[in-house]
């Protein structure tokens, strides 16, 4: 009998574990390149954490006026991003960096 509840406690424990993740959603919004330069590398990580993700662009860019949407599928429930934006070595703009809520923006412009 003892050895049942312990059972039962384990795949009830189990089965929340699965539901909670199961419940954690892409986070999808949409970038705009709202500058006169070109937009080479996107770096995001949750506010917080120490190090960027990988470059969400990978090979692409996002030229100035162009949009794209981004998902961020890490599995996390947060909506707290840190974001770097990084323009090329002859750009006249600097890299940047904000913290934005993803979650209840759903999009985000840079801006000069």
């Amino acid at each position: 009998m003892n050895r049942t509840i312990q059972f039962v406690t384990a795949s009830c424990a189990i089965l929340l574990a699965t539901a909670g993740a199961a419940l954690a959603e892409d986070l999808v919004f949409t970038l705009k390149n709202s500058t006169s330069e070109v937009l080479e590398r996107f770096y995001t990580s949750p506010s917080g954490v120490e190090d960027w993700e990988e470059d969400v662009f990978g090979q692409d860019v996002l030229k100035p006026g162009q949009s794209i949407k981004i998902t961020i599928a890490d599995g996390r429930t947060v909506c707290n991003y840190d974001m770097r934006f990084e323009f090329s070595e002859d750009s006249d703009l600097e890299d940047m960096e904000d913290t934005q809520d993803l979650c209840e923006t759903g999009s985000y412009e840079i801006t000069e």
